[in-house]
């Protein structure tokens, strides 16, 4: 006679003991746990109430909905990697719940993950998720779904970048993205403060100035490896484009294998398109001073190499008065002499599409910048 033949409550008792072993597994994160201690929280924006769910009027639901938006929210679906709307999307705004317009996650928060999904480092803070165990799959996971409308977004993981180090990963399909010039005409004005805006500030004269396209500046600057430059600059409110290349070289159509060594000449520049209502190229300069150490000579950090020079490429005689003020600024409050360069612009040659916004790809990359308590 076998164990399982006299004792079957043993069998039954250990098997229950397994399924809650393996719930317990699941974790119900949040976002301060990884935070470093004494980090400073971002901004937070006016929370709202949040309130209860409302009943759904499932038929109405089911005619607005696309087929694969009502199979993720309603019935917990997965849209397939790669193919959602916002996977690859870098505009700035809000998203939100596509059921009932709840706003979850700004774009501030976004990350390319390399998972084919949209991935956030947090939910907005006036709207908690739901977080719950979910054991389908063979897999052991927290499911994520909005509070109010009870849609599943998608699950949350451990593995995301500072400072929460959690990774949302979401389901486009239980998204609909709000562009920050249409935030306030959809009653999310708010939000406008995350990104460098005031609710009520736009005119009329401003609107239709708007609609012309802003007046645009460009500035470009060398601190240094190009993707930790950029990766800071592109943050800077009124910042509206970045990209990373080569400049100051004598080699025609470089590639980043010819400036190494000092070869070409070149320096790596990050070029940034700005609008000068929002930051002045002076306000530029003095981030520039900060993001990286103006006193190393041909080096920063570990990287070393004419191509890893401090330098100021100027376009005309304001940017070069402005960048020898920047400079005698920078003297007051490093130790060390400063050693960036005043190089009249030169042709500006784009680095490889691999070197673009190398950081929001690779959010655990190699970068020895960050920013200074000047």
């Amino acid at each position: 006679m076998t164990l399982l033949d006299t004792k079957p409550w043993l069998w039954l008792a250990l098997l229950l003991a397994l399924v809650v072993a393996l719930a317990a597994c699941a974790r119900t994160p949040r976002p301060e746990e990884n935070a470093p201690a004494g980090s400073p929280s971002p901004a937070p924006v006016a929370a709202t109430e949040v309130p209860a769910p409302a009943p759904i009027d499932r038929e109405a639901l089911k005619s607005r909905l696309t087929a694969i938006q009502w199979k993720v929210t309603q019935e917990s679906g997965t849209e397939r990697a790669f193919t959602g709307e916002y996977w690859d999307n870098h505009a700035d705004g809000i998203y939100v719940d596509i059921v009932d317009g709840t706003p979850l996650f700004s774009s501030k928060d976004k990350f390319d993950s390399g998972c084919g999904w949209p991935s956030f480092t947090q939910p907005l803070a006036e709207s908690p998720l739901v977080e719950k165990n979910d054991l389908t799959h063979g897999m052991v996971r927290t499911e994520v779904r909005s509070k109010r409308a009870d849609s599943h977004l998608g699950h949350v993981f451990d593995d995301g970048p500072k400072p929460t180090g959690l990774r949302y990963c979401i389901n486009s399909a239980s998204l609909r993205f709000v562009p920050v010039a249409d935030l306030e005409k959809e009653g999310l004005g708010r939000f406008l403060p995350l990104f460098g805006q005031q609710p009520g500030a736009a005119t009329s004269s401003d609107a239709s100035a708007a609609k012309a396209g802003p007046t645009t500046e460009t500035a470009v600057l060398a601190g240094g490896c190009f993707w930790g430059m950029e990766d800071l600059l592109r943050k800077i409110p009124g910042v509206l484009e970045t990209d990373c290349g080569y400049t100051g070289g004598h080699l025609e159509n470089p590639k980043y294998d010819d400036t190494h060594d000092s070869r070409s000449g070149h320096a790596e520049a990050v070029r940034i398109v700005f609008d000068p209502a929002k930051v002045s190229y002076d306000e530029l300069l003095t981030w520039f001073f900060k993001i990286h150490d103006p006193t190393t000579l041909n080096r920063q950090g570990n990287d070393r190499g004419t191509q890893y020079r401090s330098a100021i490429f100027y376009a005309n005689d304001a940017q070069k008065a402005a960048a020898e003020k920047a400079i005698s600024v920078a003297e007051s409050k490093w130790k060390k002499k400063v050693v960036t360069t005043l190089e009249p612009a030169a042709k500006w040659w784009p680095a490889e599409d691999y070197h673009q916004d190398y950081l929001v790809k690779n959010p655990r990359g190699y970068t020895c910048h960050y920013i200074r308590d000047l």
